[in-house]
Order: C-alpha cells, then sequence, then structure tokens
C-alpha cells in the first residue's frame, strides 16, 4: 500500500523572498504581542493596529507552511498574484499602522514600562514594514516578464488604489445633501468595486475566460478611472472647504481634518491612476523589439 509523503521544500525559508517573510512572522508577531502586554490598545485606532499585526502574521504564516510543504499548487488559485497582492497589501497597511499607532498612543515623555514597550512594537513595526516591502520588491516581475499580473507594476498600483479608496471610505463625512460631495463618493465606489473585482477574478484566474481584449479594456478602464478621479480631484476640496474655515479647536474626530486628508488621499490615487495608465499603455501598445 503507497502513502502520500509530503515534499519538503527548504528553499522557501532559505531564499531571499522566504528570508523576508520569516522576518516579517517575527516582527509582527513581537509587536502585537507587546501591545497585547501593554492593555492598552482600545478604540478603533489601537484595534485596526492589533488586527494588522495578526492578520499579516497569520497569512504570512499560512504562506510558508504551504511553500515549504509544497501544498499551495493544490489551491484554485493564481500563487503567484496571490503573494504578490498580499505582500503589496501588508506593506500598505503595516506603513499605516506603523504610523498610527505611535501618533495615538505613545505620550511624550516615554519614561514609563508601558511606553517603553510601545516604542518597542513601534520599531518591530517599521522593521516589519521593511521586510515586506524587500518581499514585494524581489518577487516583482521584471520587465517582459508577464507570469503574474498583480506582480507587475500596474497589478500592484491596483493593489495601492483600492487601499487607499478603503482609506477614504474611513474619513467620508458630511457628503449627504451635496452634489458635487456625492458624485465624489460615487467616484470613489465605483472605482473601488471595479478595482477590487480585477484583483479577485485575476487571483481566481477568471479574467482568462473574458472573450475581449483584456489588455486593451484594462487600459480603456484606467483612462475612464483618471478622468473620474480628476473630477473629484477637483470637486472635494471646491465642495468641502469652500465657505467654511478651520473649527477652533479641531479635534481627532474634526470634520475639517477628515475632509483634508480625504482631499490628499484622491490626489494620491489620482496619480496612482496616472502611473498605472501610463505602465499599462506601455506594456499593450509598446512592444519590445
Amino acid at each position: 500500500r503507497s502513502m502520500a509523503v509530503a515534499t519538503v521544500n527548504l528553499r522557501a525559508l532559505t531564499s531571499w523572498v522566504g528570508i523576508a517573510r520569516l522576518f516579517a512572522v517575527v516582527l509582527s508577531c513581537l509587536a502585537f504581542s507587546l501591545v497585547a502586554s501593554t492593555g492598552h490598545f482600545g478604540g478603533p485606532y489601537g484595534t485596526w493596529c492589533m488586527f494588522t499585526w495578526c492578520f499579516c502574521f497569520a497569512v504570512t504564516l499560512l504562506v510558508l507552511l504551504l511553500e515549504l510543504l509544497e501544498l499551495y499548487p493544490l489551491l484554485p488559485l493564481s500563487w503567484d498574484d496571490f503573494t504578490s497582492a498580499f505582500s503589496m497589501l501588508a506593506v500598505l497597511m503595516v506603513f499605516t499602522t506603523s504610523v498610527v499607532f505611535p501618533a495615538t498612543f505613545i505620550s511624550s515623555p516615554c519614561s514609563s514600562n508601558q511606553c517603553a514597550r510601545q516604542a518597542v512594537a513601534t520599531t518591530a513595526s517599521c522593521l516589519c514594514f521593511l521586510a515586506y516591502a524587500a518581499e514585494v520588491a524581489l518577487t516583482r516581475a521584471k520587465p517582459g516578464d508577464i507570469s503574474s499580473f498583480l506582480s507587475t507594476v500596474p497589478g500592484l498600483l491596483k493593489v495601492f488604489e483600492a487601499y487607499v479608496a478603503c482609506l477614504i471610505f474611513s474619513l467620508l463625512d458630511e457628503y449627504n445633501g451635496v452634489p458635487g460631495l456625492m458624485w465624489c463618493v460615487a467616484v470613489y465606489s465605483i472605482c473601488f468595486i471595479i478595482t477590487l473585482l480585477i484583483i479577485i477574478f485575476t487571483i481566481g484566474r477568471c479574467l482568462t475566460y473574458i472573450p475581449c481584449p483584456l489588455e486593451k479594456i484594462l487600459v480603456g478602464y484606467n483612462f475612464l478611472a483618471l478622468l473620474m478621479y480628476l473630477t473629484a480631484t477637483i470637486l472635494w476640496p471646491l465642495y468641502s472647504f469652500r465657505g467654511r474655515s478651520r473649527p477652533d479647536p479641531c479635534g481627532r474626530n474634526c470634520w475639517w481634518n477628515k475632509h483634508l486628508g480625504v482631499t490628499f488621499l484622491t490626489i494620491f490615487n489620482f496619480i496612482a491612476y496616472l502611473v498605472d495608465l501610463v505602465y499599462s499603455t506601455r506594456m499593450v501598445f509598446v512592444r519590445a523589439p
């Protein structure tokens, strides 16, 4: 009677990508363990930080185990696209957490034992961000390599665009009844949904079933999204701040700060869609000899 023997691929741990993932696992575990030991992570910002570290730890550990035991080919998805999308998402989430956590929970002067643990957790989070950034750099597709779309610059930008849209949604406040602001929210929502569907369909290997020139459709979508975000970049600050000055005092949940944050995030996504369009156009219409 033959028995299936699990194959162990040690290169999953000894390659540069594997080493970067090991560092990410250790550093994310260190970050959430130190913060959990303080017992001071309440509120939405603390919950977000703990979720980020735990989520990245769990998924990265799962990726390492699946590659170590070579079980990932059994999954009904594009593994390279999944790992590329997750590493880019982890970069963005951990970077946000590395900024939000110290700004929210670390007070000056930092002299207590609790503050010291929070400072070490922040340092571990920053190093974890560098580990994920190294993984993105190591797995990014080289020019001419289109084996996995989400490892290319346009693919990584899709993850960035979706994440920035999520940040915008978290800051939306006081826009009902203002047609200009409602149009901007529609722009954020439509572009987010389509971009998210592109990511999901790519990971699920569903895009190959579309009987259309997919590359040209993506270029057309990027152009349309760029125009829509251009209108939002103009209309959001125009209708948000016209005739309204900054309140004094203006606390953390002040509408003015939130609308200013949405303004900058809208500009970031506009630039992302512009770069996405340029790269996508070059990939589709400019062929190397």
